[in-house]
């Protein structure tokens, strides 16, 4: 069953470029080493009081990918937590048209 997770990190004030230039690597790499991980696409949100918040749109091709992102996060990201604010707001979603 895949697994779709809407992911919702905040950024430290004045960071935001620097947070999006070490996801330029990040993004990748989880892509590259990770094969069942089938999406990982971070998005900037628009409007004022956003305007510090990426939200990653994320699909996993089952429970066993999802546990193997989980694990390599803390090292997958270790390269942008300087620039975080503590805390993550984590969405598990069903689809509600699946194919």
């Amino acid at each position: 069953m895949v697994i779709t997770i809407i992911a919702i990190i905040n950024v430290k004030e004045g960071k935001m470029e620097e947070a999006i230039e070490q996801l330029k690597t990040i993004v990748p790499h989880v892509l590259n080493s990770e094969p069942g991980c089938l999406a990982y696409i971070p998005h900037v949100l628009k409007g004022s009081k956003n305007k510090n918040k990426i939200l990653f749109y994320e699909k996993y091709k089952d429970k066993e990918a999802f546990n193997v992102h989980n694990t390599n996060l803390p090292k997958n990201i270790a390269p942008l937590q300087p620039f975080l604010e503590p805390g993550m707001e984590i969405f598990q979603c069903t689809e509600i048209l699946e194919d």
